[in-house]
């Protein structure tokens, strides 16, 4: 017996109904990036492996899918790379390329590589395909899609106020409230590490920090200290442990921390501009919150942080997150680095929050308004005519395609909930008319092709 087919852990296939439900949210972020001025492009699915290796710390190469050479990858790696232990080396020579593991460092790439082309700064949003090695569980995936949009080119932190207002905008309009805007700075950061003796750790001591909400505060001390970090210095994190209270208390609460770190005072001055801005501008539906302790472990970030937490009562890590990376394009050469800042939308967890909260409007799965019953050639060519007219309407109408028992066509409608059936018989085809079903209500009725057209519309 043939073996079942089946497909790679972490990935899916879509329905019809859940591509339309995955097309509805694309088109609000979509419509919201061009409404705040971003433009669309698009990059390879796959980059040079050293476009994408060392730029996301140590835990971020390991879930990079790497692209086995072609042909006989084999064939020219001598026999002692192949008998070592040494996996490091003989990947990079198996393998010269690797899936994206996010849209923003192929955007860097891109950047750096058509700069002489780009008038800056310059605003894209890039809505794709990326794929990690991850564990899969609900709501991570190891393909899935990202929503950005990033400006490179200004180092003005307005852009990060209308960031705020776009994820706000955007969640206003698929009716998610509740949703929660986490922001902080990598200035803090760097400050803190600074205050406790950890500067030369600072990436072990934010990656550890941004599990305090996954792993509670005695494992991120434990994982600290087994990183070198000492007693003396996490006991000076305690008050970031327990700090809580609104936007304003909180800044003023890391003033007294950071007084000595001036990297610290510049990342608090940052936090209040933004804020203060926020409170001038309002939100809708989101809510603005500072978490001193947001890291999101990837080494570009230098400024702001952002994380999007959903509502309270679904069961969900972030559905979108982003930050400000002074320097990402000099990973690339640029002789010139150039201030980005970007946020992301988590399109497959938004998706499972508005499934969960039943957020999808009844209409967006709407595929065909009406079905023409196949009763003989004469009458399919009779049909097909009037379905021509309907469907430079805007009217979605169909025919059946085999002339089949009414029973069953009837039943294939039924089964797809189109809201409309039309039979044309002999008498129909004689008469110029047509014998409109309400699949909801029974009623039916014999129309004229404009009055067919109109009834139809009306209850769409």
């Amino acid at each position: 017996m043939a073996q079942k087919p089946s497909i790679p852990k972490g990935t899916r296939d879509f329905n019809p109904e859940q591509v339309a439900k995955r097309n509805y949210i694309f088109n609000i972020i979509r419509g919201v990036f061009e409404t705040f001025g971003f433009q669309p492009i698009e990059t390879p699915s796959f980059e040079n492996s050293e476009t994408l290796m060392g730029k996301y710390g140590d835990e971020g190469d390991r879930l990079i899918f790497k692209i086995l050479n072609s042909g006989d990858y084999l064939d020219k790696i001598p026999q002692e790379q192949l008998t070592t232990n040494n996996y490091q080396l003989l990947t990079k020579n198996i393998s010269e390329k690797a899936l994206r593991y996010d849209l923003t460092v192929p955007f860097a790439r891109y950047v750096v590589q058509h700069q002489n082309d780009i008038e800056f700064p310059f605003k894209r949003y890039q809505i794709q395909s990326v794929w990690r090695a991850d564990r899969p569980q609900k709501g991570r995936f190891r393909e899935f899609y990202q929503c950005d949009a990033d400006v490179v080119g200004s180092d003005s932190l307005w852009q990060e106020v209308e960031f705020i207002q776009l994820y706000d905008t955007v969640f206003s309009a698929l009716k998610l409230e509740g949703v929660t805007i986490k922001i902080n700075n990598r200035k803090i950061l760097s400050g803190i590490a600074e205050v406790i003796g950890a500067s030369d750790k600072l990436i072990d001591f934010t990656v550890a920090l941004d599990k305090l909400d996954k792993t509670g505060e005695e494992k991120v001390k434990e994982e600290m200290f087994s990183k070198g970090i000492s007693e003396v210095g996490i006991s000076k994190l305690q008050p970031l442990f327990t700090l809580s209270g609104s936007f304003e208390s909180q800044i003023d609460s890391l003033k007294t921390i950071l007084s000595s770190s001036e990297e610290g005072k510049k990342g608090i001055d940052e936090l209040s501009f933004i804020n203060s801005a926020i409170s001038e501008l309002g939100l809708t539906t989101a809510t603005l919150q500072l978490d001193v302790t947001l890291a999101r472990g990837l080494n570009y970030y230098t400024g702001a942080i952002f994380e999007v937490a959903a509502p309270k009562q679904v069961q969900m890590g972030s559905i979108g997150g982003g930050g400000r990376y002074d320097d990402l394009t000099s990973i690339f050469g640029s002789n010139s680095p150039m201030s980005g800042v970007g946020i992301s939308f988590g399109l497959d967890r938004i998706y499972l929050v508005l499934e969960e909260l039943g957020l999808f409007p009844e209409t967006v799965t709407k595929n065909i308004d009406v079905l023409f019953i196949n009763f003989g050639d004469k009458e399919a060519l009779f049909s097909l005519k009037a379905i021509k007219q309907l469907r430079l309407q805007g009217i979605h109408a169909e025919l059946y395609p085999d002339a089949a028992k009414m029973k069953k066509q009837m039943a294939h409608a039924d089964k797809r909930a189109i809201p409309f059936v039309v039979l044309v018989g002999e008498e129909e085809v004689n008469s110029n008319t047509f014998t409109l079903k309400n699949m909801v209500s029974g009623e039916q009725s014999k129309l004229a092709l404009q009055d067919l057209i109109s009834e139809i519309k009306k209850e769409s």
